[in-house]
């Protein structure tokens, strides 16, 4: 899709408004990507091994504690 350029607002708000026609799936893929933007989960770095599945349960129940805490944290500060 190129650029078009206007030489006023008023030809700007003239003009004929462009239609993106996608398929659902890419409505979907863009909706997914803004919302990864908007609140990005954080991941410990490395490689950890896990004794028991209990252990690698209540390692990701806490890193998914730690995501929503940092989101609400987020929403919550005044702009």
């Amino acid at each position: 899709m190129g650029v078009k350029r206007f030489r006023s607002a008023e030809d700007m708000n003239a003009s004929a408004a462009l239609l993106v026609r996608q398929g659902g799936f890419e409505r979907f893929l863009r909706h997914c990507a803004r919302y990864w933007r908007l609140a990005p989960r954080v991941y410990p770095r490395g490689v950890v091994k896990f004794r028991s599945i209990e252990e690698a349960q209540r390692a990701r129940a806490h890193i998914a504690r730690e995501n929503a805490q940092r989101l609400h944290r987020r929403c919550a500060e005044p702009e």
